[in-house]
């Protein structure tokens, strides 16, 4: 079965239709026009053709990895690195149990590195106080919740940089309308509005670990990239280091579609005197693209409580902590039932106060 090519809108995102009148294609939704070479030569862009170049290439020594083996979980199959005097008996991300695989070898060497600043004593009180002020947090589980595993661990991330060109187009349009006498009139007015300018991108961050809940990381973002500093060994004495398992050239087409959108909107500010505004071109060419490997470092802290397992991390930069907590249910709906008595009561004292009226 052969593939349909579908050529969507640039505006709009509909499904354009060859014109034979105009020989363009058009689209049947918004009546946007554009030429069959200006469709191929916009989606080629589309589709990433940004050349990205890495800032360092360098591959781990036998003598540096001499030292070091790699632990991997037999439940989520995640893979961690560390030094041969650090243990570790079970997983920093689903819990369960992880055996030595082997002497770790291969794989890219980061090119720079957030050192820990925070310990594990104060992972321990910053969970303490993620605790305080939860109105549906169970009590049990705050008075008695003790934590299984405290482990500092470096994210592997890809940190990419590029300048950009912009060159956009827009179909704009102002209507005004008025009365006079028993008439009303609209006028319509259209106009062809081109936006251009440069830009740049400064490390736009992609994680490079499936086993990384994103949602967790995102939550404890942002790192202070200023106060990274080239990779040294040393830095991962006495904690762990996730393998990355998303390949930089696996992440490109991520972050390219992330800066076209940047720009795009960019490109859009400052429109509000149009009534409407429907973008007709984009051409957005991204320049001097390199990436970067790097780690951050995060207290992640597990535990479990009636048979569920409760993941938390920590910025071992920042100290802001993230992590779900289970809820009282009977807590919860007994605050909505007395809410709710309340709000009837009111209701009731006015209706009745309405009817004396």
């Amino acid at each position: 079965m052969s593939d349909v090519m579908e050529y969507k809108c640039p505006a709009c995102g509909g499904a354009m239709e060859f014109d034979s009148k105009t020989q363009q294609l058009k689209c049947p939704y918004c009546d946007t026009q554009i030429s069959v070479e200006e469709w191929e030569r916009q989606n080629a862009k589309d589709q990433g053709t940004a050349q990205w170049t890495s800032t360092g290439n360098e591959t781990w020594s036998q003598e540096e990895t001499q030292d070091m083996k790699v632990y991997v979980c037999q439940s989520c199959g995640g893979e961690i690195i560390a030094e041969q005097t650090t243990g570790a008996s079970s997983c920093p991300f689903c819990g369960n149990k992880i055996v030595v695989k082997g002497q770790f070898a291969g794989d890219l060497k980061p090119d720079r590195i957030i050192p820990f600043k925070l310990d594990k004593k104060a992972a321990k009180e910053s969970y303490k106080n993620h605790l305080k002020g939860k109105s549906f947090l169970p009590s049990v589980f705050a008075r008695e919740n003790h934590i299984d595993e405290i482990k500092g661990v470096y994210i592997p991330f890809w940190l990419f940089d590029s300048d950009i060109h912009a060159d956009v187009s827009y179909k704009a349009e102002k209507i005004r309308v008025w009365e006079q006498g028993d008439m009303e009139y609209t006028e319509r007015k259209s106009y062809d509005v081109k936006r251009g300018g440069n830009m740049s991108f400064s490390h736009l961050p992609v994680d490079g670990s499936r086993k990384m809940d994103n949602t967790l990381m995102e939550s404890i973002e942002p790192f202070d990239f200023a106060e990274a500093v080239p990779f040294q060994n040393a830095y991962l004495a006495g904690y762990f280091a996730d393998r990355y398992d998303v390949e930089a050239k696996d992440s490109q087409e991520r972050v390219t579609q992330r800066i076209r959108k940047s720009a795009e909107s960019a490109m859009s500010q400052d429109m509000e005197h149009y009534t409407s505004v429907n973008m007709a071109h984009s051409d957005i060419h991204i320049l001097n693209a390199e990436y970067m490997y790097v780690l951050y470092p995060v207290w992640l802290l597990s535990t479990t409580w009636n048979g569920e397992h409760y993941l938390f991390a920590m910025n071992g930069q920042t100290g802001k902590m993230v992590g779900d907590l289970p809820a009282d249910k009977q807590a919860f709906w007994k605050y909505v039932l007395s809410r709710g008595a309340a709000i009837g009561a009111v209701l009731y004292g006015l209706m009745w106060l309405l009817m004396l009226l």
